[in-house]
């Protein structure tokens, strides 16, 4: 029986290729990026640690809560980093939202760090001004606010562009100096609560508080509104002529104005609505995790919902998601820095590599097609250098 021949044996090599190629395509990148980069990670752990397996599995166990056998039965203990995970995941979800849906209307706005300040102002100003109300009245009215109030100002930087041409990255950083400032001069002139000891709101009203769904954590019912936001964002950019107006603005803006859609109000539709998005996530931080606002509220948190959205890749379904795995590997980062010999800075290296593979869409892709082509012509080669042995009969 002879050989097969080697352009037989390339061809075949392709078809294989090109199989894994499309499951690839159907299953998706996000796994094989994943694993790459936790194998990265790992090795990097070896490089720095005596124990890497050990700070590996704090990495990737330590958020997770302990089911503990008592005498009342089974119960959960060290709920509180596995709260602080979903907690972040919360906050990062909804900046994610609101810088997802500029980015699809083609919309560089930073700007979400400054929205989700006043929108926490707004939210508590109003739910001090109706202390005396029922939660049905106060806690609506406090949504209203904060997604009033962000979104104005989230409007900024489209109506900025549209009428002076100005750059929405330049004015929505900008923006984010003056909000910071005007939302700590608000609270320490007009706001503070003499008796707190610090500069700070006085405490919100019980009318105010969003609930506890999980014991010894702040985790609240923002938690189920979070999936619903991002459902609805989907839904708003697949169902309805707005969404319809948004993605032609961000894919192909000449194409939209062409065709009569009314791009100057889509742009600012969309800063608007990652404006109102962004006042929500400020209400959960006043609301659900500190229960009043100090002026020294760290900012910088609306440029990690940029991180969450390109792990997203600007798809509303898929943040709540990408903002529970950039929460998680906070939270662990957490549990490896303490428990380990690991360094801050390593965990912040590891989580780099996370993200930066899986940001990667089109490595995967490449590196298959790259191997494919080197295959092929490494099969092709004999073929063409192949001469007839001495006394071989033609």
């Amino acid at each position: 029986m002879s050989a097969a021949p080697p352009a037989s044996r390339t061809s075949r090599r392709a078809s294989l290729m090109t199989l894994i190629a499309r499951a690839g395509a159907r299953i998706g990148t996000l796994p094989l990026s994943l694993a790459a980069a936790l194998l990265a990670g790992f090795g990097l752990t070896a490089l720095v640690s005596d124990e890497p397996l050990r700070a590996w599995l704090a990495l990737l166990t330590g958020p997770l809560p302990e089911l503990h056998l008592g005498a009342q039965g089974w119960e959960a203990r060290r709920l509180v980093l596995f709260g602080a995970a979903i907690e972040d995941a919360i906050t990062l979800a909804l900046l994610g939202l609101a810088i997802a849906l500029p980015l699809r209307a083609r919309q560089f706005t930073l700007g979400a760090d400054g929205q989700m300040f006043l929108g926490a102002l707004a939210a508590v100003a109003t739910s001090l001004a109706l202390a005396a109300l029922p939660a049905a009245i106060v806690l609506p009215a406090s949504f209203l606010a904060a997604m009033a109030v962000g979104g104005a100002w989230g409007l900024l930087p489209g109506w900025m562009k549209l009428r002076h041409g100005a750059s929405e990255i330049v004015t929505s950083l900008m923006l984010n100096l003056i909000a910071v400032q005007l939302f700590r001069l608000i609270l320490s002139e007009w706001m503070s609560d003499p008796g707190a000891g610090f500069i700070a709101t006085p405490l919100l009203p019980p009318a105010a508080s969003l609930g506890v769904l999980i014991p010894s954590t702040h985790v609240s019912a923002m938690l189920l509104l979070v999936p619903l936001l991002a459902w609805a964002a989907q839904a708003m950019l697949d169902r309805t002529s707005a969404g319809y107006a948004l993605r032609a603005v961000g894919q192909a803006p000449d194409f939209a104005r062409r065709m009569g859609l009314p791009v100057a109000r889509t742009v600012m539709l969309s800063t608007a609505l990652g404006g109102m998005v962004a006042g929500l996530a400020g209400l959960h931080v006043s609301h659900a995790l500190l229960g009043r606002l100090p002026v020294d509220l760290p900012a910088g948190l609306g440029y990690e919902g940029l991180v969450v959205a390109l792990l997203a890749r600007n798809e509303p379904r898929a943040i709540p998601m990408a903002a529970l795995l950039y929460a998680y590997l906070r939270a662990g980062g957490q549990a490896m820095e303490r428990s380990t010999d690991v360094p801050r800075e390593m965990v912040l290296v590891i989580q780099a590599l996370i993200i930066l593979f899986v940001v990667a869409e089109r490595l995967w892709p490449r590196l298959a097609e790259g191997l494919a082509r080197r295959r092929s012509r490494r099969g092709a080669l004999p073929a063409e250098t192949v001469e007839p042995a001495p006394g071989a009969v033609a």
